[in-house]
């Protein structure tokens, strides 16, 4: 049961770091407002590479998860990072 809770955690950690990770590159890079530049990627098929970048900071949540010897959180985080993935290609599918 400890176990669990601690991917959970990993998990909610990964999606939270990918969202932020997606917002923080929008505000570096775009000069449209979020909602903007999401409708954009959206128009333009490139939101796929929007996710993509915003998952850079699942690294950080893993590597540094595994560095504090959190093995199961790390698992989370990976969980967090292939369900991005999918999103990612029902995008490009669809």
């Amino acid at each position: 049961m400890k176990n669990r809770k601690e991917v959970l955690i990993g998990l909610v950690v990964g999606l939270i770091a990918n969202t932020f990770g997606t917002l923080l590159y929008i505000l570096i890079f775009s000069d449209l407002s979020i909602s903007e530049t999401f409708n954009a990627a959206v128009k333009q098929g490139h939101v796929g590479s929007l996710l993509a970048l915003g998952a850079i900071l699942n690294l950080i949540a893993f590597f540094g998860f595994l560095r504090l010897k959190r093995d199961y959180r790390a698992r989370g985080v990976l969980i967090a990072t292939l369900i991005t993935a999918l999103v990612i290609l029902y995008y490009k599918i669809f």
